[in-house]
């Protein structure tokens, strides 16, 4: 494995935002208003596992899709909705673009991007990718249409593993973009030659292992549970390894009444709906000397809320446009990572 010595933007992470605080009753007429607008706008909300819990109830009651990126990379293709509305960070919105050309894609916030897509710049990356032309250019999701369309493969992390033991069966070196932890953990499983660029994301990246060690010997018989995009360090004392969608699985299916669980705390909803026996602590993303920035919650996640999401409806704004020559070369891997995951039986409907 070698780590690009390029040198990466420095990625400027936003505060958690500050919205109202909505009292039940308040809540409930804001959402069924909400309800009215989407019917009315023919649309469907897609919501990530990660977005606040209200957001992802809404969708599930109004038919939508609440699922990981790779479940709504595939939900638009088969929404019957002329508009989708996805709450999610930026990669997300453009995904559901390129794959539904003629449908209108609207996100809540256009600003909602991501630590991983900001420190890998489409400019910069096709410089790396043009040093290295004997390597086949893996890219995971969390990127721009622009990283997209400059490579061979896109991924999830819930597909990544078998795509990149794909490859490497077949002898091909792997330049893989943009988080490293998660780059790490594949070369690691599959022995593939490859390349990494030195991304993160600021919500996994903040989690301690020392902080975890402590946290382990307090809950003794708890289950750990780590997404991997995280650091090795963290990687290493993990029960599960694997997507958010893995890791629901694993708080249904094992037998563990507690569960510390190493990534986004917006997954919390759809555990606990799923498994409402079970007690979920987060994996500490502070200590000793320790500053935290994501508080194991994404800040562009944050930018998803009610409030704007009915503005967006009333307004019909923050439209996602891509250009169509990019467009027509970011969907050739995407659609290459959809086929090998109805090929080999991988994936299908979110949980439920």
């Amino acid at each position: 494995m070698v780590t690009t010595p390029l040198s990466i933007p420095d990625v400027q992470v936003p505060k958690h935002p500050q919205w109202p605080e909505l009292s039940p009753r308040e809540k409930d007429t804001l959402k069924q208003r909400i309800k009215v607008l989407l019917e009315e706008n023919n649309a469907a909300l897609v919501a990530h596992y990660y977005v606040d819990a209200d957001l992802q109830e809404l969708a599930e009651e109004t038919g939508g899709c609440v699922a990981d990126s790779l479940e709504m990379a595939r939900y638009g293709t088969t929404a019957d909705a002329d508009t989708l509305i996805v709450c999610g960070v930026r990669f997300m919105g453009e995904t559901s673009k390129i794959l539904n050309p003629e449908k209108r894609v609207l996100m809540p916030d256009l600003g909602a991007t991501c630590s991983l897509d900001e420190g890998c710049p489409a400019k910069e990356f096709s410089v790396f990718c043009d040093a290295h032309p004997d390597h086949t250019v893996v890219v995971y999701a969390n990127t721009s249409a622009e990283v997209k369309a400059r490579s061979d493969w896109v991924v999830t992390s819930g597909i990544a593993l078998p795509i990149v033991r794909h490859l490497a069966e077949k002898g091909e070196k792997v330049l893989w973009a943009p988080d490293k932890h998660l780059g790490a953990y594949i070369q690691k499983q599959t022995g593939v030659d490859m390349l990494l660029w030195p991304g993160s994301c600021v919500v996994h990246e903040e989690f301690k292992a020392f902080a975890l060690e402590r946290l382990h010997k307090l809950h003794p018989d708890a289950a750990v549970l780590v997404h991997p995009e995280s650091p090795e360090s963290v990687i290493e004392q993990a029960d599960v390894v694997g997507s958010t969608t893995a890791l629901i699985k694993a708080v249904q299916e094992l037998p563990n009444k507690t569960f510390i669980i190493a990534t986004d705390d917006g997954i919390f909803w759809k555990m606990q709906q799923l498994a409402p026996g079970k007690k979920l602590l987060s994996a500490p993303t502070a200590g000793e000397g320790a500053t935290c920035i994501s508080c194991a919650h994404c800040p562009w996640m944050a930018m998803n809320a009610l409030q704007n999401l009915e503005q967006l409806l009333l307004k019909g704004n923050n439209e996602i446009h891509i250009d169509e020559q990019i467009r027509q070369k970011a969907v050739i891997p995407i659609q290459r990572m959809l086929d090998f995951a109805a090929g080999h039986g991988i994936g299908g409907a979110a949980p439920r």
